[in-house]
């Protein structure tokens, strides 16, 4: 980002993902799909827009597979020019995250003004929800809200079973963390 090469980074990083994806449609039934974090910069371009949905149609990968996340941050540069991309890649089948949620200075005005399908409740409130009461009741309450406006719920930084088990009691609909599974090479887990 400090040598503005986030656009470059992006646009490799969606061919390479749906490059992949498509060399291995075997594989798409047994996955929920695949998420690809883009930054503010390219979530902002309209030719970057124009870019991924030409990918998409070069790749011909099941959309519905593919999640974009974008950062609260991202979004906060132009929720007119974000809501844009969201909208035209929503109506080819995608779906959206909004990651790190909690963190900005807006967060709840951003739930309620951008198209998302997923709101990634910050680590930074999940991985001590067990001893911080402050945190568990942020959690609970994302999740209360998130699930009213029509939205799901993913946890971050979920690092053993007891959070685990305390997200299920409050609702959360999905978690992601060393707790839940390690991170590990794609040909691995195929």
């Amino acid at each position: 980002e400090t040598y503005d090469r986030m656009p470059a980074v992006d646009r490799w990083v969606v061919a390479h993902a749906l490059d992949w994806m498509s060399l291995n449609l075997e594989h798409m039934n047994r996955v929920h799909g695949f998420s690809i974090n883009l930054s503010g910069t390219s979530l902002n371009d309209p030719d970057f827009r124009d870019f991924v949905v030409k990918q998409l149609e070069r790749t011909r990968v099941p959309t519905e597979k593919v999640t974009f996340e974008i950062t609260e941050t991202a979004a906060f540069a132009s929720v007119d020019a974000a809501n844009r991309f969201i909208r035209r890649l929503k109506s080819l089948g995608c779906t959206f995250s909004l990651d790190d949620f909690g963190t900005g200075l807006a967060s709840y005005s951003y739930l309620r003004n951008l198209n998302v399908d997923y709101v990634k409740i910050d680590g930074m409130f999940v991985k001590d929800l067990i001893e911080n009461p402050a945190d568990y009741a942020v959690v609970k309450s994302i999740s209360e809200i998130a699930r009213f406006m029509g939205k799901q719920t993913i946890a971050e930084c979920v690092e053993s079973t007891r959070i685990l088990d305390a997200l299920r009691e409050i609702g959360v609909d999905y978690a992601q963390g060393w707790g839940v599974e390690r991170p590990k090479p794609l040909d691995e887990i195929f």
